[in-house]
């Protein structure tokens, strides 16, 4: 995301602007991570079914796994938590002794490993008191760097995990902003109301990018590897409403008021894409390199794991505006700055108060897809 002017500087790329908010304040996305966390927590029966057939069909005595686009915060080590105890429950069901767990966790290099590492010998002390100092030794790497590229040697890896990751993509479509017009200038994401062309460059970019992805991981799973993946999806029609929608729409209002120059807001697209799950699947069937064992779309609310009883309007918008800051923020903020930061995400919990208001659903389609390498 640039910071002046309608062209996106080549120094600065979308994976160096491109994570969540780091730390454990107010913000950061280890304290507003809860929509996701309950998206995992809604597939888990899948993610259930694919760790276990993958570790009877090869009884591994290294289990490796990549979790790729790991983020930071709470929800990073509870994936590793959760493959853990499926493993370790099928191997007693076999009679077996648990593998050597070794995971990697990537995400680009601009993500808050800290945090996560900070945390690790209390996870480490966790596991011992769980599982009894018996149990198997685990070893938590950090693999820095984009998932659109290779990351490990070739048939290394059993399994990989990644969650709401792929619906960000290496970049925002290039054609909207070539030449001296741009095509999305209304829009900085895909809604209703974008042009078909603006939609077609959108899709393009994804199929491009998921291609690379599972290009890349079927070099490196082994013969019979698993991934399983979760990502923001959408309906066949494009929704009314999306948060990221409701975002363009408060930069707009804000341009109206001076308080952002229209030719920044012009030219920014939002480097993301939620694919449905027909165009998931067109994409995974034309690479050909894996086999679909599950694809099911699974609707996420955007304020899901609180409790709506407790909470009146205010607070539940307030809790949605800050769980899509700590995921949007730094975009936004090397686009159009830091000073209007607060003002951007307290409008935006005004227009999420205004669709509770008219009874407009907070929630959108999520993907979860199992595959198994050819």
């Amino acid at each position: 995301m640039a910071t002046n002017g309608a062209a996106l500087p080549s120094i600065v790329r979308t994976e160096q602007v491109l994570h969540m908010n780091d730390g454990v304040g107010d913000t950061s996305y280890a304290k507003n991570s809860s929509h996701q966390r309950s998206g995992v927590l809604k597939g888990k029966p899948i993610l259930e079914e694919s760790v276990r057939k993958l570790y009877c069909n090869m009884l591994p005595k290294c289990l490796k796994v990549a979790d790729l686009g790991c983020a930071s915060g709470p929800n990073a080590l509870m994936v590793v938590n959760d493959i853990i105890e499926i493993v370790e429950t099928t191997s007693f069901n076999l009679n077996l002794s648990a593998p050597v767990f070794q995971f990697y966790l990537n995400d680009l290099p601009s993500n808050d490993f800290n945090t996560i590492f900070k945390s690790l010998a209390q996870f480490y002390d966790a596991l011992e008191e769980n599982k009894g100092p018996g149990f198997g030794p685990c070893f938590i790497n950090a693999t820095p760097g984009t998932f659109y590229k290779r990351l490990f040697p070739n048939n290394s890896i059993h399994f990989v995990h990644s969650s709401y990751s792929l619906h960000w993509l290496s970049q925002p479509p290039k054609e909207l902003t070539n030449g001296a017009e741009t095509l999305n200038k209304d829009n900085i994401y895909v809604t209703s109301t974008i042009p078909p062309a603006t939609h077609k460059a959108y899709l393009r970019q994804f199929q491009h990018d998921f291609k690379l992805f599972l290009k890349s991981r079927s070099e490196e799973l082994v013969p019979g590897g698993v991934m399983f993946l979760t990502f923001v999806g959408r309906e066949d029609i494009p929704q009314i409403r999306t948060v990221i929608g409701l975002l363009g729409m408060v930069l707009n209002d804000m341009v109206v008021e001076n308080l952002i120059e229209e030719v920044k807001l012009e030219s920014f697209n939002m480097p993301m894409y939620g694919p449905t799950a027909e165009e998931a699947k067109a994409v995974i069937e034309e690479e050909g390199s894996f086999t679909i064992q599950r694809l099911e779309s699974i609707i996420v609310g955007w304020d899901a794991n609180i409790n709506e009883d407790d909470l009146d309007e205010n607070m539940r918008c307030e809790f949605i505006a800050k769980n899509f800051r700590a995921i949007t923020e730094t975009l936004l903020k090397a686009r159009f700055g830091e000073g209007i930061m607060d003002e951007l995400y307290l409008r935006l919990k005004d227009k999420l108060i205004q669709m509770l208001v008219k009874g407009e659903k907070l929630e959108s389609p999520n993907l979860v897809i199992s595959l198994i390498k050819n």
